[in-house]
């Protein structure tokens, strides 16, 4: 079915219950969302929007934004949204790979294309004025595409995931049941909305359930911790923890009234989950998901969620771990992540050569992380494919080492990269976000002697602000092999 429909039950139900609470702003009740969004499906129809055809959005995080998703999917129209922070040539690739109908922009923006605006300091919804549609939501298939969200593009140009109505209503039902979500359960959403994370798996939980959302405009760390009282549920990406373990301020005290913090989009440090409960009582509950697939894996609610890891596989969804000609590697052996399930997606938009390349016959799909599977089924991370340093002829896996560097008292996080080396091919460089003082090769050198194997250790150490990250808080590893690819150069 149309997911729109499933949403809508929920939505009719709570009627003038709270649905977006906008601190400093106006909040919406589940009745005005749907009539915006049924505002905003009588004007796509205006600008020519039909079934299958693309809307893509740059629109900053508000509730305007969340209503025209809705009204997209409802109508049939994809979905597209992008980075709010893309420039015009950047926007102009978008634009000419997934030739939409309608581009939806925050601001004036010159283009052949028709333009929508959707400004919340200004003109406010393009759809201001329009009389609700009166049809109901689009008849859709479960193949039907609901969306297209475009990958991070680390490497190369970023490709579109196409996602279907069956991909992200299988995932939502599998996470509300996962999760424990219930009816009074408080949302507290301080992540991007152009992204999976933002999207469908924090929206999307409380939508099933017509429960509240407080729907921050970005992350910011006092107004989150001046928001957990009223939440129970926060889902966040590492340096929402790391800059909450920051504040004097935050203490078990605040998280009163939470019941569960979940973490994704990049790796939690065992360091932050160590602090974290510390501090709180509370231990986070990481979770593995990926643009291609939504989520995957989770630690689980009620039994041991283990620090570094990412859990089991998530009702419905088979994983393993495989060597490259997609054979199942046994406990204990780090090989590729594969998965095969309702979640995942139905290829790259316009890419058929590259999406049979990453699937395998069985119709397993290959992520391009690798991973480590124990003897119960409970998956580890170890890094992406391209990641992987190669040595001397030996396999460097670089959480690995991350994870003893980020022991080191002085450090605040770490990023292993691999560079061009005359002798052995590449070598290891650790780049290290440090308090204080820098830190030295010798330091590095005294500290990981005995813990972990000379050849695995850093020919170099390189101490920066800041490591680079995309939108969603994941280190740009090609960046900094890109900045450091001549460091060992004789």
């Amino acid at each position: 079915m149309n997911i729109y429909v499933r949403f809508e039950t929920a939505f009719r139900r709570a009627g003038d219950a709270a649905a977006l609470l906008c601190p400093g702003g106006e909040d919406w009740t589940y009745a005005r969302l749907v009539a915006e969004v049924d505002r905003a499906v009588g004007a796509l129809a205006e600008w020519g929007v039909g079934i299958g055809d693309r809307v893509l959005v740059q629109a900053e995080k508000t509730p305007e934004a969340v209503a025209l998703y809705l009204a997209c999917v409802k109508s049939g129209a994809v979905y597209v949204p992008i980075n709010t922070a893309y420039t015009k040539p950047e926007v102009e690739y978008f634009i000419a790979d997934c030739e939409p109908s309608l581009f939806v922009a925050g601001g004036s923006f010159d283009s052949d294309l028709p333009v929508a605006i959707l400004d919340s300091q200004g003109s406010g919804s393009f759809w201001r004025g329009t009389a609700p549609a009166s049809t109901p939501a689009a008849d859709r298939a479960d193949d039907d595409l609901a969306a297209i969200i475009y990958t991070s593009g680390t490497t190369g140009r970023s490709k579109g995931a196409m996602l279907t109505h069956a991909n992200l209503l299988s995932n939502a039902e599998t996470l509300c049941v996962a999760w424990g979500w219930r009816d009074d359960d408080v949302l507290l959403h301080a992540l991007p909305i152009f992204h999976v994370h933002g999207l469908f798996v924090a929206l999307h939980c409380a939508f099933m359930n017509a429960t509240p959302v407080i729907f921050l405009p970005r992350f910011d760390v006092a107004a989150l911790i001046g928001e957990l009282p009223g939440a129970t549920v926060l889902m966040g990406v590492p340096t929402f923890y790391t800059r909450l373990l920051e504040e004097g301020t935050f203490d078990a005290g605040s998280c009163a009234n939470m019941r569960l913090f979940i973490s994704g989009s990049a790796p939690l440090t065992e360091q932050t989950f160590a602090a974290f409960e510390q501090r709180t009582g509370f231990r986070i509950l990481e979770r593995y998901g990926m643009s291609e697939t939504l989520m995957n894996t989770s630690n689980p609610l009620g039994g041991e969620r283990v620090a570094g890891t990412v859990g089991f596989a998530l009702t419905g969804i088979a994983v393993r771990v495989a060597d490259d000609e997609g054979n199942e590697l046994p406990p204990g052996e780090v090989g590729n992540i594969e998965l095969r399930g309702p979640n995942v997606f139905k290829g790259y938009w316009r890419q058929p050569e590259k999406t049979a390349a990453e699937f395998r016959d069985d119709g397993f799909f290959v992520t391009g992380d690798m991973g480590i599977m124990d003897g119960q089924g409970r998956l580890a991370i170890v890094g992406r494919t391209k990641d992987l340093v190669i040595s001397g002829g030996y396999n460097i896996y670089p959480k690995e080492v991350e994870a003893l560097l980020d022991g080191m008292p002085e450090v605040v996080e770490s990023a292993v990269i691999g560079v061009p080396h005359a002798d052995f091919g590449e070598a290891v460089v650790a780049v290290l976000v440090v308090r204080g003082n820098v830190v030295d090769q010798t330091r590095v050198d005294a500290y990981l002697a005995g813990k972990l194997a000379r050849y695995k250790q850093p020919k170099r150490v390189v101490c920066v602000d800041d490591l680079p990250r995309n939108a969603m808080g994941k280190v740009q590893k090609n960046v900094l092999r890109e900045t450091y690819a001549d460091l060992l150069e004789p």
